[in-house]
């Protein structure tokens, strides 16, 4: 087996600018994680809580509604981390998707129970929030002419 303990840093290495610099362009001056990640999983929450809160029967409508809204949540997620230079325009989409998911309890369902209504209130709320911290990312990494 090869030893390779004798790993330094990587400043020695040859092609050291040409990665950092290709690191800079990748990341576009943002934090990746602080974002990304929080979004793909409220999108994943979003899609698997009728499931979870066990309201599925009383609200199917709501049932359907947030399934789609999670899985867009968490394709969005998926573009601010694949294609962050394209999809950061779409921050504010996420606010969007956010007022939409307060008010939709009253809008898709029949008769919501208070359960519901607060899941909804808190997602929307969080998605409202990590849009705007989105925007605020995008809008700090993109140069002012």
């Amino acid at each position: 087996m090869a030893n390779v303990s004798h790993r330094g840093d990587i400043t020695s290495h040859p092609d050291v600018s040409e990665m950092r610099a290709r690191y800079a362009r990748m990341l576009g001056g943002r934090d990746v994680a602080l974002v990304d990640g929080p979004v793909f999983l409220l999108g994943l929450y979003c899609a698997a809580s009728p499931w979870i809160l066990h309201y599925t029967t009383s609200q199917p409508a709501l049932v359907t509604h947030n399934l789609i809204m999670g899985i867009a949540i968490g394709l969005l997620a998926l573009g601010f981390t694949t294609t962050p230079a394209r999809m950061y325009g779409l921050s504010w989409a996420m606010c969007a998707m956010g007022v939409w998911m307060i008010i939709a309890p009253w809008v898709v369902g029949s008769g919501p129970d208070a359960g519901v209504i607060i899941n909804n209130v808190i997602i929307g709320a969080l998605a409202v929030i990590l849009g705007l911290m989105c925007a605020g990312t995008a809008a700090k990494s993109t140069p002012m002419p």
